[in-house]
């Protein structure tokens, strides 16, 4: 079979789109490697292993993630930085599960996933200048909106709000005027 001008970032990518389709955990490289037509000794001369592989998906998906986020953030500030944000988060959950699924995966410190990843708290913090919230205040505040927009992303995805009638982007809404009245009232002890 022929090597169908592999690249490490067509493998990455390849990856993330089957990611997707069939979840982020049920990327293998056999998987990926029918995909290509080859053997997956074609691909082990691109990505070293299947850890390897799944950590290149985080990385291109923090990164895509982050971009997402920063064009949305250009020019915002408080409660419209803040929806902005969070509706960037919630988009891109929703349009590429596999790969925001690969965007929780736990990695060490010293892979290349550090500078994505630290882009997403940077962008948070800047949202939360705003709000002028000094540490370790503001630390809490990040861990509260990534975990506010992870848990309603992953039950929405999930289809945990399918049973109730209320619209769930009512809900969103809601949340999001909720997170910015918490911010602007932040308590202080």
């Amino acid at each position: 079979m022929a090597r169908v001008g592999l690249t490490a970032e067509r493998v990455t990518r390849a990856a993330a789109e089957l990611a997707d389709e069939i979840g982020f955990q049920n990327v293998t490289v056999s998987a990926l490697a029918r995909r290509f037509g080859v053997q997956p000794a074609a691909l082990y001369s691109h990505v070293k292993d299947i850890r390897d592989l799944r950590v290149r998906v985080a990385a291109l998906a923090l990164t895509e993630l982050a971009d997402r986020a920063s064009d949305a953030l250009a020019g915002r500030a408080g409660k419209d930085a803040l929806a902005a944000f969070a509706n960037a988060y919630r988009g891109y959950a929703k349009e590429h599960p596999g790969r925001y699924a690969a965007c929780q995966m736990e990695l060490e410190d010293e892979t290349a996933i550090v500078g994505p990843a630290r882009r997403h708290a940077e962008m948070t913090r800047a949202i939360l200048r705003g709000y002028e919230l000094p540490e370790p205040h503001q630390t809490d505040a990040v861990r509260m909106l990534h975990g506010t927009f992870h848990g309603y992303v992953s039950l929405e995805t999930a289809g945990g709000f399918r049973r109730h009638p209320r619209d769930v982007d009512a809900s969103w809404s809601r949340t999001l005027d909720a997170l910015d009245a918490l911010l602007r009232n932040w308590p202080s002890a």
